[in-house]
């Protein structure tokens, strides 16, 4: 494989190779490292791992998943923004990232989502399934939006966590259909899931691979997925906003992000590398089986334009109820 050099993309762009920066150089020239701000085992660190392997081999240079769990991420998002622009440390970013803005509107965070971080590619969404019990009179989407209207309050609905991806699905799906159903917060999906079966509570909108196991078994009942498109894990069940809530999308999604003022050949490289794995069907077959993920490739650009969308939509659903990050 030709190695791609930053040199010459300077020069291209009518610079002297004399005039480059001391970065100028085939990159990369040591291992690169991947900041995620979870534990390992969780999507974010799975999808990441098979970006680090798939990159090391590209690069013939490691490519380290270094877990930086703790304070919500933000461990992780620090360690970013403080670190040099050279492309050599970069943060996983997933649909979190979006809500920093609005839910800690209220705190002096030690970075800054808009100004410390320059967007190089979006790799992997996931979709969440709308599901409910047995025990609820609803066989559609329409039929549960029409059953909320009727008795507001008396449905409950279920989350992993107060302003986790669970809860803010959930609450976009109450205000684009104007239903009140009643939040009940669990430390995790897990949990939430298994009252969910029992009856302790009515609905959840969840991560899809998390809830198929019950669906199938015939233990919960799906009505829709949160996503523009139908998933390829569950190709005969319409989206939720095909089922009767138009413009309803609220997928998770994986991207990575690098230091403000990275060179923008270096932003080009990495970002061409990563979507670039999405064309090796092996790669892409891992991500569904590992995290039920589709692959999604979207350069620098596009990807920031994405996370600007992302931040308005949940931003206005943060603003709405109220919720505010600890």
């Amino acid at each position: 494989m030709k190695r791609f050099s930053p040199c010459a993309a300077l020069c291209a762009a009518g610079m002297t190779v004399l005039a480059a920066p001391a970065w100028c150089q085939d990159f990369p020239t040591k291992p690169v490292r991947i900041l995620v701000g979870y534990q390992p085992g969780g999507a974010a660190d799975l999808v990441s791992r098979l970006v680090a392997k798939g990159l090391s081999e590209k690069f013939a240079q490691s490519v380290i998943v270094d877990n930086r769990s703790g304070a919500g991420g933000f461990i992780a998002n620090d360690i970013v923004a403080k670190s040099p622009p050279d492309g050599y440390t970069l943060l996983l970013a997933n649909s979190s990232f979006a809500y920093i803005p609005a839910m800690f509107s209220n705190k002096k965070l030690d970075f800054d989502v808009k100004k410390d971080y320059v967007a190089v590619a979006l790799v992997a969404t996931t979709q969440n399934l709308l599901a409910t019990n047995l025990a609820v009179q609803a066989n559609s989407v329409k039929e549960l939006i029409a059953l909320a209207k009727a008795s507001p309050g008396k449905l409950s609905y279920a989350s992993g966590g107060i302003g986790g991806s669970t809860h803010l699905s959930t609450e976009l799906f109450k205000s684009m259909t104007g239903t009140d159903m009643v939040h009940i917060a669990y430390k995790g999906n897990g949990p939430s899931i298994t009252d969910l079966i029992s009856g302790q509570v009515d609905v959840t909108i969840a991560p899809l691979p998390a809830l198929l196991p019950f669906v199938t078994a015939g233990k919960l009942r799906a009505l829709g997925t949160s996503g523009t498109k139908r998933s390829p894990l569950f190709p005969n069940l319409p989206t939720i906003a095909e089922a009767g809530v138009p413009g309803y999308d609220a997928g998770s999604w994986y991207g990575y992000m690098a230091p403000a003022k990275t060179p923008p050949a270096v932003i080009a490289r990495l970002g061409s590398e990563m979507t670039g794995l999405l064309n090796n069907q092996k790669f892409v077959d891992q991500l569904q089986l590992t995290i039920g993920a589709e692959s999604s490739g979207m350069l620098s650009e596009k990807f920031a334009a994405f996370i600007s969308s992302e931040t308005d939509k949940w931003g206005k659903v943060i603003r709405a109820t109220g919720i505010k990050g600890e």
